[in-house]
């Protein structure tokens, strides 16, 4: 195994794979992919359904097939697998842990796409009994790929993001359907019409301004799931008979390489600070995919391992810039972040540059950006929405002597 490679990639999801698969068209092939589930592939290897493909491949495919897709375009002897990454120290030296023991790696360039990871019932701090079938979106679909029947046929999904409705379809592939799916919100959290698919299609209600206050084991079974209680906003109560629950998304990034440096991490996304090449504040990390904020699809975390990859080969081949000053882009409410989070100014300055942003609340008006307090761009009037991608695409001043650029949102229009 090579010990040294040029890139190492951490994390064989869509984001990884792209990025090793465009790596190798750009001329460098010294690169290993590490991940610590038994085959490559990621999140999609979990998803029967036939939602992936479309953005990528031009067609509709199963999780699966799109992971497998993925990995035909990586030569299987740089991915290793069942190889889990414990910490990430000087001069990128990288700790593994392996069947065959620990081992060191020390590359010249290190890509994190590690991904994410969904909040359970304990970091939601929904009180109440221990019974069996609390479970995640991630333990369903383990289960279902393995071929094991599912203990529960009537169980409550609690959210409304797009998961959440990936978990109605894998349910609905087990002949399952949801009692209910429980929403804090007044609509949806993932776009129309799958509110309407779940209604009317699935059969499953979809219960607004509501929260999951209690989980409730049957009185003559404490490790037995008789029904939840949901609390609405004005304090009435409503218990719903169910024999599972399943949390759904509020993702958060996997990023605990990092080490939780406060000069890595964009504390509003907990992902790494990156700018827009991708690159951390420590030299030669660089990062892509849901590592950086919250869900995004399979197809969108391939295009940013395969624009991170760009920016790798480019160092690694030796005709990029060397790393720079960072100017921090900060977000002010209801915008809660942006990706990229900095911008190295020297390749910024009069150029366009796309961002992605993620609203803390739904806001009608404009963004705009501003250079030390000046503004310099504002898009056009928008309806923003939470936990949907916003790209927006400005074009940067001369940003010598710059400090911070400020990203807001004005009301109105």
């Amino acid at each position: 195994m090579n010990r040294e490679p040029d890139v190492l990639i951490i994390g064989a999801g869509p984001a990884g794979l792209s990025a090793a698969s465009m790596l190798d068209k750009l001329g460098v092939e010294n690169v290993l992919v590490v991940d610590r589930e038994p085959e490559a592939g990621g999140i999609p290897r979990f998803c029967p359904h036939p939602t992936f493909g479309f953005a990528d491949f031009y067609r509709p495919m199963s999780g699966p097939a799109y992971a497998a897709r993925l990995r035909a375009r990586v030569d299987p002897n740089r991915i290793m697998t069942s190889s889990t990454a414990l910490s990430i120290g000087t001069d990128r030296e990288t700790l593994l842990s392996t069947f065959q023991g620990e081992l060191t790696i020390r590359p010249k360039r290190i890509l994190l796409a590690t991904g994410i990871r969904e909040t359970p019932r304990s970091a939601r701090l929904v009180s109440g009994d221990r019974p069996r079938n609390i479970l995640t979106t991630g333990a369903l679909q383990r289960i279902m790929s393995e071929g094991r029947p599912l203990p529960f046929k009537r169980p409550v999904i609690v959210g409304t993001e797009l998961v959440s409705f990936s978990a109605l379809l894998s349910l609905r592939d087990a002949g399952v359907n949801a009692v209910a799916m429980v929403e804090e919100g007044e609509r949806i959290v993932a776009r129309r019409p799958a509110d309407w698919l779940a209604r009317f299609v699935l059969g499953t209600p979809i219960r607004f301004s509501s929260r999951l206050a209690r989980i409730n084991a049957a009185p003559d079974d404490a490790g037995r799931l008789a029904s939840v209680t949901i609390s609405s906003p004005n304090g009435v109560e409503t218990r719903l008979a169910c024999d599972a629950v399943i949390f759904t998304g509020r993702f958060t990034p996997e990023a605990s390489l990092l080490g939780h440096d406060r000069n890595l991490l964009d504390q509003a996304s907990r992902g790494p600070a990156v700018d827009q090449h991708w690159r951390l504040a420590a030299d030669g990390i660089y990062a892509a995919g849901n590592v950086l904020r919250g869900v995004e699809t399979s197809a969108w975390c391939a295009r940013e391992g395969i624009a991170a990859a760009r920016a790798i080969a480019a160092a690694v081949l030796g005709y990029a810039r060397s790393a720079e000053r960072r100017i921090p882009v900060v977000p002010r409410a209801p915008i809660a972040f942006s990706t990229p989070s900095f911008i190295a100014p020297s390749t910024a300055s009069n150029q366009q540059l796309t961002l992605s942003i993620r609203m803390t609340t739904a806001a009608r008006g404009r963004i705009v950006f501003a250079a030390d307090g000046k503004p310099f761009w504002r898009s056009t009037v928008m309806t923003a929405r939470p936990e949907r991608r916003i790209l927006i695409s400005p074009r940067f001043p001369d940003l010598d002597g710059t400090s911070g650029i400020d990203l807001f949102f004005e009301g109105g229009g």
